[in-house]
């Protein structure tokens, strides 16, 4: 381990700095949560990893004594003034909108290869503000190839409705569209007081391991659109729901709907990730 690195308001306080509410800025400084994110984003020595928000830079600086190879991205320009001017260069600092990456080009100039042939992969990490958590989402399933692990400190809520199970209250849009993407389990609850300034909701650290998906769909946007809409009208019936958004003629959704063998009558949040599969395959 390193030296001691400052708290939160120790930071702050030098840098003549305060929390921006705006930017959900809530810093976490608790060692133990620390040390538990960063074993689960760089479990080996020498892990890349794209800290996404590294803020006053408390997990990056745990990142690197665990040996990780940090590439922090922070838009804020205060943040990335204390970054520089406590962390220097043992990381590379990237001022990005954490929204708006290009995986590809971060996985080939800084990730590791995998098999012989394979393009390299990130290990990406953060605390995301509440705001952010859907866009930065999105943007990793798209590019999915080029992420081998994702933990992310989430509002407990939102961590709960990722990693929720099937036909559960919390099963959602991004629950399945992660889940068949990969192995997604909620690693621990995090307390208000370990954050400064103490947000007002618990969090929760989600690990998400990428794997080949877990079952095949004939059209991987149209599977997209077809979750969305089964989802987006929750009180309809799937026949009402996905005829609304005219993903497909009435006669073809109710073949798709035999040959899936899936009542029409369910509503969408019934549907287990296989049978959400087998309705889209059913549709080519």
């Amino acid at each position: 381990m390193t030296d001691r690195y400052p708290s939160p308001r120790a930071l702050l306080d030098k840098y003549d700095l305060r929390a921006k509410k705006s930017w959900g800025q809530n810093f976490l400084g608790d060692e133990a949560v620390l040390d538990d994110i960063a074993g689960l984003a760089a479990p080996r020595a020498g892990d890349a990893v794209l800290e996404l928000g590294a803020g006053l830079g408390h997990l990056t600086a745990r990142l690197l004594a665990r040996g990780a190879r940090v590439a922090a991205v922070e838009r804020d320009r205060d943040m990335a003034r204390v970054l520089r001017g406590e962390l220097g260069d043992r990381i590379t600092l990237l001022e990005a909108d954490a929204a708006r990456l290009d995986y590809a080009a971060l996985a080939a100039r800084f990730g590791a290869p995998r098999a012989a042939g394979e393009g390299a992969r990130l290990a990406v990490v953060g605390n995301l503000p509440y705001h952010l958590t859907s866009p930065i989402l999105f943007s990793i399933l798209d590019q999915v190839a080029h992420v081998s692990r994702a933990v992310f400190l989430l509002q407990r809520e939102v961590a709960e409705r990722l990693a929720a199970p099937p036909a559960s209250r919390d099963w959602g849009v991004l629950s399945v569209l992660l889940q068949r993407e990969a192995d997604v389990s909620v690693e621990r609850i995090v307390p208000p007081g370990a954050f400064w300034p103490p947000p007002k909701v618990e969090s929760a650290v989600l690990c998400a391991l990428f794997r080949p998906p877990a079952d095949a769909v004939g059209d991987p946007a149209r599977f997209r659109r077809l979750v969305k809409a089964g989802f987006g009208l929750r009180r309809k019936t799937l026949r009402n729901a996905l005829g609304s958004a005219k993903l497909a003629a009435p006669a073809r959704l109710e073949a798709a709907f035999a040959a899936a063998g899936v009542d029409p009558g369910r509503r969408g949040e019934t549907l287990t990730l296989a049978e959400w599969a087998a309705l889209d395959r059913a549709l080519d």
